[in-house]
């Protein structure tokens, strides 16, 4: 069983930083990490290789891993995990890919439970034709399983694992429960063990078990799916037929992709409203899954908040104005508007701004902290909101104000402390977050914010995968002049959160701030909403 880290540093090939496990499977796991270097998203896979994987071994299997990924990239762009580095450290594999803005389909039936046939049914039909394009050229993916299949916020999937098969000396490197038993016997597999694995998949999903139960072990796994019956399904309904179909034990007798596709096509075309759900985070990323509609969060900088009622017809701008402290700032209404964008993002900020750290992604259910710790003075915390993220020991809700189109703003702050965090989650944000900065939040800051002036230009980037944009202002005078750096990300659907971190003016570029921002940014996670 792999193990859940890489060394004592959480770091893979001296440049990867690893921050946060999204799934387990059987000598496999799937993390979210960061290029030490740049501080893109990435996602990382760790897998055991044998005991004695030479030099030569280990160049052949990250040469594969490259290839096909490159490969499958051309044939079905968009679709496959873009991989852009494959290292072997002490025995694993580490498969390094760009971060994609989904959720493993294993985390996602954990926080959803069992899916509705006719949204299996699309699900299945996408990773169809995935399959189709790499049988067309050869390719058997041969380790399919819920890890290695990403389902984005948008409903689409995004496959992983291409090039794995065969690494290992064992039958089946990763999710026994989903061998085929050609895979369990130790034969030479080709397409019928990946639609075997479909089946397996379209099993799992409805009925929220694999067909074949994990036994703890491998071997014994194995053994079960080579010589039991499958599990009589209870859920699966109108694909009960094509899943029992593609579980047949002898791969001769499974049905063609052709006759696949038109089963799936038929069942998901039977029922048309039922879209896929957006996996947000569940995960937190945005926690609820699709779900988790992740939010958009606001860091605000100042000392006393005031949190003020106003009508719905201000809603909107009050979202966009930063919550401070010092009386020479204006205030934030502290109320969640609708139309207020939560945006972040992960470029540099410029001006003195530490560059972003790397926040999970992933809408969707995340830990509260990242999985390698945090530095010394931070605390995991977890919203009631569901999101989470890592504060300086002392900090608390300062106050909390809600819309009714479940629009949000929450003030973290510390007493005796300057500085503020402010995280806001809108409803109703528009397609570009550079737009909302520019449009709407600072018009609102210019005119409620005395001695408003904003620091350099408005600066587009991605923030854990998704679309971002971060902005810099002073407002207040003399003593009470204060700095805020706000970064807004969109969810999609409308959806979106801003962070906003606010201190005095003088103290912003000091070493323990540019650290704590940094904090803020690489641990926040959205969640359900």
């Amino acid at each position: 069983m792999v193990q859940g880290h890489a060394s004592a540093h959480g770091s893979v090939a001296g440049r990867y930083r690893l921050l946060e496990i999204l799934h387990r499977e059987t000598n496999h796991i799937c993390w979210y990490g960061e290029d030490g270097e740049t501080e893109r998203p990435l996602l990382l896979t760790q897998t055991g290789l044998p005991e004695g994987t030479g030099q030569d071994g280990a160049r052949r299997i990250t040469a594969r891993v490259l290839r096909m990924s490159e490969t499958m990239g051309l044939l079905r762009p968009g679709r496959v995990a873009t991989v852009v580095d494959a290292v072997v450290e002490a025995g694993t594999l580490w498969t390094v890919a760009e971060w994609i803005d989904g959720v493993p389909l294993g985390e996602l039936l954990a926080r959803e439970g069992a899916l509705p046939p006719a949204r299996a049914a699309r699900i299945g039909l996408e990773l169809l034709e995935v399959l189709e394009a790499a049988h067309a050229e050869g390719i058997t993916h041969g380790e399919l399983g819920p890890g290695q299949v990403l389902v984005r916020d948008g409903g689409g999937v995004v496959v992983t694992g291409f090039g794995l098969v065969g690494a290992t000396l064992v039958p089946r490197l990763t999710a026994p429960s989903y061998a085929s038993p050609e895979q369990a016997r130790d034969e030479r597999i080709g397409p019928a063990a990946d639609l075997w694995a479909l089946g397996a998949l379209l099993y799992t999903m409805t009925e929220g078990r694999p067909p074949f139960r994990d036994r703890g072990r491998p071997e014994a796994t194995l053994r079960g799916v080579l010589r039991l019956p499958v599990r009589a399904p209870l859920r699966t309904g109108p694909l009960e037929r094509v899943v029992q179909g593609l579980l047949r034990k002898n791969y001769r007798d499974r049905p063609t992709r052709p006759v696949v596709r038109e089963a799936l096509t038929r069942i998901a075309d039977e029922d048309p409203g039922t879209a896929a759900p957006a996996a947000s985070r569940p995960r937190p990323p945005a926690t609820g899954a699709a779900v988790r509609a992740r939010s958009g969060r606001t860091v605000v900088l100042g000392t006393a908040l005031a949190a003020t009622a106003v009508t719905a017809a201000v809603l909107a701008a009050a979202l966009l104005l930063p919550g401070t402290k010092g009386p020479g700032t204006v205030a934030a209404p502290g109320t969640a508007g609708s139309s207020s964008f939560a945006a972040g993002s992960e470029g540099r900020s410029g001006q003195g701004t530490p560059p972003p750290a790397g926040v999970s992604p992933s809408a969707g259910v995340s830990p509260p902290a990242t999985a390698t710790g945090l530095p010394a003075g931070f605390r995991p915390f977890t919203a009631s909101e569901g999101f989470s993220l890592a504060l300086p020991e002392g900090w608390r809700r300062v106050s909390t104000t809600r819309a009714s189109d479940r629009a949000y703003r929450v003030v973290f702050g510390a007493d005796g402390d300057a500085r503020t965090l402010a995280v806001t989650y809108s409803t109703q944000a528009g397609p570009d977050p550079v737009v909302i900065w520019r449009d709407e939040v600072e018009p609102a800051l210019a005119k409620r914010q005395q001695a408003y002036r904003r620091i350099g230009s408005i600066r587009a980037t991605t923030y854990q995968g998704r679309e971002a944009a971060d902005m810099e202002w002073l407002s207040g005078t003399g003593d009470e002049r204060v700095r805020t750096f706000g970064r807004g990300f969109l969810l999609g659907g409308g959806r979106s959160f801003s962070l906003r971190w606010t201190t005095p003016a003088d103290d912003f570029t000091s070493p323990a701030n540019r650290q704590t921002l940094k904090v803020f940014l690489r641990t926040f996670r959205p969640g359900p909403v």
